[in-house]
Formats: structure tokens, sequence, C-alpha cells
């Protein structure tokens, strides 16, 4: 019983022995090509051309009693933004309401997440009303996804990126 014994663990030092020399021997993985780092200006113009003249289209749901709801169809449409100074931006936002339609500044905060925008809104009362709202919305790759929350609502929100074209 005892050489059967020795048989199994010398067995299973050669098996690791042997994987060993063989994962030395292998060539190892190309690596990913890597971009160049971009400067915290280049991040802020691609930002900014993103974000101008640009349609955010997507879909929202509410979070009620931990459940999502059902999804809706969601869009805002972005005439412009400028940087104001250090993370403070505004929104140049055109909303559109029965037959209203007009552009609203709004004020908002831009922090990054290593090369990606997260626009930032806390406690922020919308015009004639007394909620206040909350957002974290980051933007990659012509796409968006985020959370907010005011008046006793909450949910999230994604979607896609377009740009009107000159």
């Amino acid at each position: 019983m005892r050489t059967h014994f020795n048989h199994l663990v010398v067995a299973a030092l050669l098996t690791f022995a042997y994987a060993a020399s063989a994962q030395e021997t292998r060539p190892a993985a190309p690596a990913a090509p890597t971009r160049p780092a971009l400067t915290q200006e280049e991040l802020e113009a691609k930002f900014k051309a993103t974000m101008t003249k640009a349609t955010m289209s997507g879909r929202w749901c509410g979070i009620k009693e931990g459940k999502l709801t059902p999804e809706k169809e969601d869009k805002y449409t972005i005439v412009s933004v400028n940087k104001l100074g250090g993370e403070a931006w505004i929104i140049h936002s055109r909303i559109q309401y029965g037959e209203k339609d007009f552009t609203v500044p709004i004020p908002v905060q831009v922090k990054w997440a290593g090369d990606t925008p997260v626009i930032t809104v806390d406690g922020m009362a919308m015009p004639g009303g007394k909620t206040a709202y909350s957002a974290r919305v980051l933007v990659y790759d012509r796409t968006y996804a985020g959370t907010w929350s005011g008046g006793g609502h909450l949910g999230l929100m994604n979607g896609i990126i377009t740009n009107e074209k000159e």
C-alpha cells in the first residue's frame, strides 16, 4: 500500500514539473497595444466634442421597493458644454415640452475616473420645483450610463450619444 502511495506522489510531482516547464517554454502572449495616455486638456476636449450638438438617446427605469421598473425610452438634446473652471461645467440642454422649445444652462461638475468623465449633480433644484435632483452619469466611447435620484424616486439610465452633422 505504501508503494502505491509513493507512486501517486511521484506521478503528481512529475505532472507538476512538466506543467511548469511547458509554461516556461510557451511563447508569451503578445501584449495588447497601448494607446498613449491623453493629457487632461485632451480628455476635456474629447468630452466637449462628444457632448456638443449631441443627442443622448436610450432608456431609463425606476427602482421601486428594491426592484427595477419597466424601461422607458429617454432622449436628451445637448446644444453645447463649456468648462467654467476646475470641475465646474455648464451643459446647455434643449428642453422640448408641449409647444415650448428652449435651451437651459445646467450647472454640473465633471469628475474624472481615469480617462472617463462622470457628470455629477448634487441636490439641484429644477426651476419652479421644490424637488432636488442628484445624478452620476458616466460618458464612455459614445455611450452613457448612470443613476439619479430626486423627489422620492431613483433610477438608472443608459444609452448612446450621437452628434448632429455639420
